[in-house]
């Protein structure tokens, strides 16, 4: 046997290399959801109106208290604190706050319990800040308590009614008596609002403190849906509650303005406009003129419309047509002189428009091949508009500063990846918060005039060492020619990717309307299992299909009535056109998703069982006829009118096809996608003879969630890849 002698500076490289290696660690499930790459983040404050200064809400381990202090901008030193839980008598942590408009007052919430996922049933404190008085609204639970612009009174939800509160005499006023559990709800939104709508209160002070416009909700003819809650008693319980499936009644929902010293109600007529729903309602500066945005059931028209708070009388101030659908933003801005600022995507791509009173269009503000993904705010000292946009790709975001008619437009941020913004209320300042794939998050202050950074605020140079310390290879970004569109992609390869060897590639997707997942942004735990997945051998790959969002109006649209159609053929073609690479095995291809990508996991290896050899479904969608109407009829209209649509591109309709293999995940308490869902397909699976498995998380909601459990669910999906993949 020959042997080798190894040189004293070979050895030492050796060792070094080793060493190197060895501090170098694997990324566990339990890394990931155990707390070990948590980003630091800012605390959500509030700019108070002087713009110089803006208030957080702290917690303090030490003390065992939470307090609301006041910090300079420009120096980020404490100023003063507001209010302390410590100095409250029965309140031992404060969860959250609002002021009224002069900030004289202040609402705290001290106890919340989560109803959906936007609301909750709380106990709430008023704060009188020039006397420091302590008072609570009421003794049972209420939601959304709001102050009128004087601090002198507080409407609040209770049972389904609004009720007032004078903060001066302590007189309670009911305002509505009609409300009943599941049958009338006045002022707070039903679940299928709230889910799809994205809002809880629907009721709103006029600017003096006359008036309350609110919605009523009459879900007497909306079915009913029950959960079973298993809990740890000896017999189960149920959740009841009103849950509108696709083609089913939806709450028929009425106008109401409240005249609060003649404690009476005015209807408002709204059946000449498309108000078969009424998804936002808001005051303009005008104290009369309460303005109401209203959609047709289709949600392809909508109807801008303002209400004369003493006649009632009502004028269509502004009408947005699609052939799809018109999203519903809460972009619409009115400025002193009853103007508004509205966003649209009238010329194909997502802009911002300037309306006089009446409606009538006085500029285009923005333009372009690009999409405005966030308006901030106009500051009339300057005549600047600040927004937020994909001008610098569909994958990145910037913060740009612009004149009202179009001209002057700045760049604010330099960063490229995801830049974010929250704005002083004077507009001097903002408070830039930025990442990208190599760069966690990072906030400065920046000068909203030049962009430049005034300070930096937070880091997160102590998560980037951390990472520094485990597995991670670069996320590589790209696009995929597929079916006559060039789609964004990023790939995850292993750190010794050699591509003269075969790898099983494993997909990830959402691919819902409007979406986006290939993002240049730090990583979110999904994207820490992929690294950990492709530390394994395997290499990770998401495309944003046709449907997703952020390239425009036509591509985002183009779904419209075949959900799962062009989204499943896209993510097919691309893992036939992988597998074609010489380093892709195209015999172990799978494919995951969550909720809409469970939908679309499932279908892709069904429809695609010669190209997928395994799925995870996490929650998903199984047939739309499942889903609530609000979500499901905005793309393909209802199943009485589109019953192909719903059937064609169910994943029920395909189990005949299914060869490769299947994990389906559900939780038994998912109030969004009902676990009946899994539930059927589990049926037409077993009677169709194809073997898969199954887990049911008890009680958990559509999240999966709560002490152990996202744990076992990432080892046990990390298990069924590593056998099946």
């Amino acid at each position: 046997m020959k042997h080798t002698i190894l040189s004293p500076f070979f050895l030492l490289l050796l060792t070094v290399f080793t060493t190197l290696n060895a501090q170098i660690q694997d990324i566990t499930v339990e890394d990931i959801y155990g707390g070990t790459f948590r980003a630091e983040r800012l605390d959500v404050l509030r700019s108070l109106q002087n713009g110089k200064e803006y208030a957080v809400l702290n917690y303090s381990r030490q003390m065992a208290a939470s307090t609301v202090d006041v910090y300079d901008y420009k120096s980020g030193e404490k100023v003063r604190t507001l209010v302390s839980s410590k100095d409250l008598a029965g309140i031992d942590y404060i969860i959250s706050y609002e002021f009224n408009s002069d900030e004289s007052k202040m609402i705290l919430a001290t106890q919340l319990d989560q109803v959906y996922r936007r609301s909750a049933l709380g106990t709430y404190y008023i704060y009188d800040l020039k006397t420091k008085q302590l008072s609570k609204i009421s003794e049972d639970k209420i939601q959304e308590p709001v102050l009128n612009n004087a601090g002198t009174k507080v409407a609040y939800g209770y049972e389904n009614n609004l009720y007032i509160k004078n903060l001066n005499s302590g007189k309670v006023t009911q305002m509505t008596n009609d409300g009943l559990k599941n049958s009338v709800i006045n002022g707070i939104t039903d679940w299928v609002y709230e889910e799809e709508f994205a809002f809880v209160r629907a009721f709103d002070w006029s600017a003096d403190g006359k008036h309350i416009g609110f919605v009523k909700f009459d879900e007497s003819a909306v079915p009913r849906f029950s959960m079973d809650v298993f809990g740890k008693e000896l017999y189960p319980s149920q959740q009841v509650f009103k849950y509108p499936k696709a083609g089913d009644p939806n709450a028929i929902v009425s106008l109401h303005i409240y005249d609060v010293d003649a404690e009476s109600t005015k209807d408002v007529e709204l059946s000449k406009y498309n108000s078969y729903y009424i998804p936002r309602l808001e005051w303009t500066k005008d104290k009369n003129t309460l303005s109401v945005q209203l959609t047709n059931r289709k949600q392809n028209v909508v109807d801008l419309v303002f209400v004369d708070a003493k006649s009632g009388k009502t004028t269509l101030v502004r009408q947005e047509k699609d052939d799809a659908y018109v999203d519903i933003t809460d972009d619409l801005t009115f400025f002193d002189d009853t103007s508004f600022i509205w966003t649209s995507e009238r010329d194909g791509w997502n802009h911002i428009y300037y309306f006089d009173k009446n409606g009538k269009q006085k500029h285009q503000v923005t333009s372009g091949n690009w999409e405005v993904t966030n308006y901030y705010g106009y500051d009339k000292k300057t005549n600047k508009i600040f927004y937020q946009s994909t001008e610098n790709g569909s994958i990145n975001r910037d913060v740009y500063s612009i004149s009202l008619d179009g001209t002057n437009k700045k760049r604010l941020t330099t960063g490229t990846g995801t830049n974010g913004a929250d704005f002083s209320a004077d507009f001097t300042y903002f408070i830039n918060s930025f990442h990208n794939t190599q760069t966690p998050y990072t906030f400065t202050l920046n000068d909203s005039k030049s962009g430049g950074v005034v300070r930096e605020i937070i880091n997160n140079k102590a998560l980037k060492e951390i990472t520094k310390g485990f597995k991670i290879s670069p996320k590589e970004f790209s696009t995929i020619n597929v079916n006559g569109f060039d789609l964004n992609m990023y790939t995850i390869k292993p750190l010794d990717f050699d591509p003269n060897k075969e790898y099983p590639l494993f997909m990830y997707q959402y691919s819902g309307p409007g979406s986006q997942n290939v993002a240049n942004k730090w990583d979110t735990s999904n994207d820490y299992w992929h690294q950990m997945l492709a530390q394994q051998g395997i290499i990770v790959v998401c495309v944003d299909g046709r449907g997703t969002g952020l390239k425009g109006r036509d591509f985002k649209k183009m779904t419209q009535k075949e959900l799962g159609k062009l989204e499943v053929e896209d993510q097919i073609t691309v893992a036939q056109k992988l597998g074609q690479e010489r380093y892709i095995d195209a015999n172990r291809i799978g494919i995951w998703g969550w909720s809409y990508g469970g939908f679309m996991s499932s279908n892709c290896l069904f429809q695609g069982a010669d190209t997928f050899s395994m799925a995870i479904a996490v929650a998903p969608v199984t047939s739309w006829r499942y889903y609530d109407t609000i979500y499901t009829e905005r793309y393909m209209t209802t199943p009485q009118e589109n019953a192909s649509g719903y059937d064609n591109n169910s994943p029920i309709s395909h189990v005949d096809k299914l060869k490769g293999k299947y994990l389906l995940v559900h939780g038994s308490a998912d109030d969004n996608v009902h676990v009946q869902n899994t539930m059927q397909l589990v049926e037409a699976l077993v009677q169709a003879n194809k073997q898969f498995d199954w887990r049911i998380y008890p009680d958990k909601n559509h999240g999966i969630y709560g002490g152990n459990t996202r744990i076992h669910l990432y080892n046990m999906m990390t298990d069924f890849i590593k056998n099946n993949l």
